[in-house]
C-alpha cells in the first residue's frame, strides 16, 4: 500500500518493498519442524487421484474453472477427484491443527501463519523453488519463505488496507491529511470509516511514531511499549489523538460491512479498508472512485504518517497428503501466472507473480496502486496471539470518547500488560 513518488515505477520493483516496515519491525525466528511428507514419490498415472482444496468461500466460483482446467490439462495423466471446501485464510491454521493428517491436500492461508505451520511439520517444501521464487517477486518469496526454504506458493501480494475516497468530494492534495479529509467529510455531512475495534487497523496509529510491537524470541510471546512515557512520542500523544479524530463528526467507527452499506448509500466519502472491496466502492462511486496511500494524522503537534501491515497469501500442501506430488502440481496451477491473472481479472486481488503484476490492467488499477503506495509505511504482521482482544479493547473505548474518563496512561498501561503476557 503506497506511495506517490515512484508511482512510475515498474509494479514489480515497488511491491519488493513491502517487507521494510516504518521502524524496520520484524519478528523473531521459530523453531522450524521436521516436513513429514516425501514429495519425490513418483507420479501414479494410473490410479484415481482425490484431493481436497481450502479457500475463501468468496472464491469458490474462481477455483472451480481453476481446477477444471487443472483437470484438462492433465487429463491423459490421471484420473481427478477434486473437492473444494470452504475455508477462509485468516482462520486457515486454526482449522488444519485440528487434525493436520486429516486436513485438505491444498489450502490457502495467510503469510503470517507460516511459521506456525512450519513448526508443526505441516508443510511440504516447494521442490522446484527456485523456479517458484525467480516468478515471483522477491517479497513475496521471502514471506513463504523460513530460514531460506520455500513452504509455499505466493499467490497475491495484497494483504493490507489504504484509503478509498470519493472524488466528488475530496481530490488528490486533500487526502493527505486526515484533517482535512474530516473537514470535508463534517462541511458535507457525510463521514470517513475505519474500524477500530480490530488491531489489525489499529496499528495504524502506532507503526510509525516509533513505538514498536513484534515478536519475541519465543516466536510466541509479544513485546510492545504502546504505553512508553520517555520517547519522543509517546503512547498518551497517540490516545489524544485518537480521541480528537473520534469526536470529529465527519468520523466514524464502524466494521467493513457497515462501511460498504455507506457507500452505496451516500453516507461515506472514504473510509480505510483492502482490494476485497474495490469492485463494490468502483460499482457504487463509477468515475468518482479512487484509492491512495494512508494519509498523515495530527499527533502531539505533528503530521505522523499512518502505519499499516502488508501480507501476502498462498497455497500450502500437505505434508500428510496422500497424492502429495499432485498436490503440489495443483498448488503450482493454481498459482501460477497466468491463473494469476485470471485471478485479478475476476477478484480484483494483487498478483504476486512478476509478469502478472506488470500488465497495464493491474498497473491501472487504483486500489492496487494504493497498495504499492502504502508499502512504504507497511510492516509484516508478525504478532502472538494476545495482541488482539486487548488492543481491540482499547480501540473500541477510544473510539466511545472514553466514556469512564479513565486516564490514558491506565489506559495503555492495561492494554501492554495483556498484549505482553506470556504463555504458561
Amino acid at each position: 500500500m503506497k506511495k506517490g513518488l515512484i508511482r512510475n515505477l515498474p509494479l514489480a520493483m515497488l511491491m519488493a518493498g513491502v517487507l521494510m516496515g516504518c521502524q524496520g519491525q520484524t519478528g523473531a525466528e521459530e523453531s522450524v519442524g521436521v516436513v513429514q511428507g516425501d514429495s519425490n514419490e513418483a507420479l501414479d498415472l494410473d490410479k484415481k487421484v482425490s484431493l481436497t482444496l481450502w479457500g475463501a468461500g468468496e472464491d469458490a466460483e474462481l477455483l472451480a474453472e481453476l481446477v477444471e482446467s487443472f483437470k484438462q490439462e492433465y487429463a491423459k495423466e490421471a484420473d481427478f477427484e477434486i473437492t473444494i471446501v470452504d475455508q477462509g485464510e485468516a482462520d486457515c491454521k486454526e482449522a488444519l491443527f485440528g487434525d493436520i493428517e486429516g486436513g485438505a491436500d491444498v489450502f490457502a492461508f495467510a503469510d503470517d501463519q507460516l511459521r506456525a505451520m512450519v513448526a508443526a511439520g505441516a508443510l511440504s517444501p516447494v521442490e522446484n523453488a527456485d523456479a517458484v521464487k525467480k516468478a515471483n517477486i522477491e517479497a513475496a518469496g521471502e514471506a513463504a519463505s523460513v530460514n531460506g526454504r520455500l513452504y509455499a506458493y505466493p499467490m497475491t501480494a495484497d494483504n493490507g488496507y489504504f484509503l478509498y475516497y470519493n472524488k466528488e468530494y475530496l481530490g488528490d492534495a486533500d487526502v493527505k491529511e486526515l484533517d482535512t479529509i474530516l473537514q470535508i467529510a463534517a462541511e458535507n455531512e457525510k463521514k470517513v470509516t475505519m474500524d477500530w475495534s480490530s488491531g489489525w487497523y489499529l496499528y495504524s496509529f502506532f507503526g510509525c511514531t516509533g513505538l514498536e510491537v513484534g515478536l519475541n524470541d519465543d516466536g510466541v510471546s509479544n513485546f510492545c511499549n504502546w504505553n512508553a512515557v520517555d520517547t519522543p512520542v509517546k503512547g498518551t500523544d497517540v490516545a489524544s489523538a485518537m480521541l480528537e479524530i473520534a469526536a470529529n463528526p465527519g468520523f466514524s467507527n464502524c466494521v467493513d460491512a457497515d462501511f460498504i452499506k455507506g457507500v452505496q448509500d451516500g453516507s461515506v466519502i472514504a473510509g480505510i479498508s483492502g482490494v476485497w472491496d474495490a469492485v463494490a466502492i468502483e460499482q457504487a462511486w463509477g468515475n468518482n472512485y479512487e484509492a491512495a496511500k494512508l494519509p498523515t494524522y495530527t499527533c502531539a503537534g505533528n503530521q505522523i504518517q499512518m502505519a499499516s501491515f502488508a501480507g501476502y497469501k498462498m497455497l500450502g500442501v500437505n505434508a500428510y497428503s496422500k497424492n502429495v506430488k499432485w498436490a503440489h502440481k495443483l498448488a503450482e496451477w493454481i498459482t501460477n501466472e497466468e491463473n494469476q491473472t485470471l485471478r485479478f481479472s475476476r477478484r480484483g486481488q494483487g498478483p504476486s507473480n512478476i509478469n502478472a503484476s506488470s500488465s497495464l490492467e493491474v498497473q491501472n488499477s487504483p486500489a492496487i496502486q494504493a497498495v504499492l503506495e502504502q508499502s512504504e509505511f507497511a510492516s509484516l504482521q508478525r504478532i502472538g496471539g494476545t495482541y488482539w482482544s486487548p488492543v481491540q479493547a482499547f480501540g473500541e473505548t477510544m473510539a466511545a470518547g472514553n466514556p469512564q474518563g479513565k486516564a490514558l496512561q491506565e489506559l495503555l498501561d492495561t492494554m501492554v500488560e495483556a498484549v505482553t503476557q506470556s504463555y504458561n
